[in-house]
């Protein structure tokens, strides 16, 4: 467990911080941009909780406590002794169950669906983009160094996860708001 007595260090005043295992690295390389990203969609997911049901603000709860696992794993490169915290396979399950569950319950598209409709979807899909974001930073990451495959299938899942909890909370997709080609073009 972690214990923090003290939170500022001012270890990173010159622009430096600390991995996992201790190694300091800039604050701009693509690890800590990857973690910051992680971090803001978490923080967006918090926010999107304040919107949604007991039944849906626990889901989104549990997607916090994975994405701070997510976090732990990327904070730690793959190749380190060290490394105690990895995402699991069994995350990525538990996103797809969720959606097939609700996806029962869905008509099927028909056209693409702008971001919006109830307040709740409109957070949401703001955290799906955010979610996009974050696997394509993490993706940049593994282009350069060794990264689960599990933290990659999680963030893609994920935002798939929000789309279609979006269309769930938009009144099972009744108040989807539906991409017309062209509408404004007529004129």
């Amino acid at each position: 467990m972690v214990q923090l007595t003290k939170i500022y260090t001012r270890g990173g005043d010159k622009g430096e911080t600390s991995l996992g295992n201790g190694a300091r690295v800039t604050k701009t390389c693509p690890r800590i941009d990857a973690i910051g990203h992680v971090d803001e969609l978490n923080a967006s997911i918090g926010l999107c909780a304040l919107y949604v049901t007991n039944h849906y603000q626990n889901d989104l709860k549990r997607i916090q406590n994975d994405l701070f696992d997510l976090g732990g794993d990327l904070c730690i490169p793959d190749d380190c002794k060290k490394k105690q915290l990895k995402m699991i396979h069994k995350q990525v399950d538990w996103l797809e169950q969720e959606m097939d569950r609700q996806n029962e319950h869905l008509p099927p598209l028909t056209s693409f669906i702008l971001p919006g409709g109830s307040t709740a979807s409109s957070h949401l899909h703001l955290a799906r983009c955010i979610a996009r974001r974050a696997e394509r930073a993490v993706i940049l990451l593994s282009e350069k160094e060794a990264v689960s495959k599990d933290v990659i299938a999680y963030l893609n899942r994920l935002s798939d996860y929000l789309f279609v909890l979006c269309r769930t909370l938009n009144d099972k997709g009744s108040q989807d708001v539906l991409w017309v080609p062209g509408k404004n073009q007529e004129a």
